[in-house]
């Protein structure tokens, strides 16, 4: 498997690991089930309130904090344990946890970050599938700068681990062809 880094990270693309149908099922039972919040961060001194929706799920009831805002992980539904271990089998990683969002359409993006939070397993995978609108997904190297990008079918697996969010940033970019709705799966290892 390629990795799509030059150095100081590991980042591998599966591409479509379900088939259209099966991703089509996974997004309308995502878009239905799933308790969808807007986020909310505290940036200096101020608070904000996102357009996205996201929802945070595990295997316990895992506190979680970024952006000074702590979620409280809820359990499992029958579709996010069904794409845990597709994720798992196909990458050969484990996760205990699963960051969800819902970007409405292409006016929602996020901006350029790095997972390092505390909760997270140090240098552990973050196995990324998403469903819906095939975006545009960047990764910038924080000191040469160096910039990757590469496109997120619908039904696709991208896994990040090793150094990658020591020494890259990546991003979601916002655009105004994208008029429908993307699901975004970032299942993650929380260390207690």
């Amino acid at each position: 498997m390629e990795n799509l880094l030059s150095g100081g990270g590991v980042v591998h693309y599966y591409g479509k690991i379900l088939d259209t149908i099966s991703a089509d099922h996974y997004l309308e039972k995502l878009l239905s089930e799933i308790e969808w919040r807007n986020d909310e961060a505290y940036m200096m001194g101020k608070h904000f309130i996102t357009k996205r929706k996201v929802a945070w799920y595990g295997d316990k009831p895992f506190e979680y904090s970024y952006s000074n805002t702590v979620k409280k992980a809820l359990m499992w539904t029958d579709a996010l344990i069904e794409l845990k271990h597709t994720a798992e089998q196909v990458s050969g990683e484990t996760y205990n946890s699963c960051l969800l969002n819902l970007y409405h359409d292409g006016n929602e993006g996020m901006a350029w970050h790095s997972d390092g939070e505390k909760d997270l397993k140090k240098d552990g995978a973050i196995g990324s599938m998403s469903f819906g609108a095939e975006r545009k997904f960047a990764f910038k190297h924080k000191t040469t700068r160096e910039t990757v990008y590469v496109f997120l079918e619908h039904g696709s697996l991208l896994v990040m681990k090793g150094s990658t969010q020591t020494n890259w940033l990546h991003r979601l970019p916002p655009t105004k062809k994208i008029t429908t709705a993307r699901v975004n799966l970032t299942f993650r290892t929380i260390v207690e």
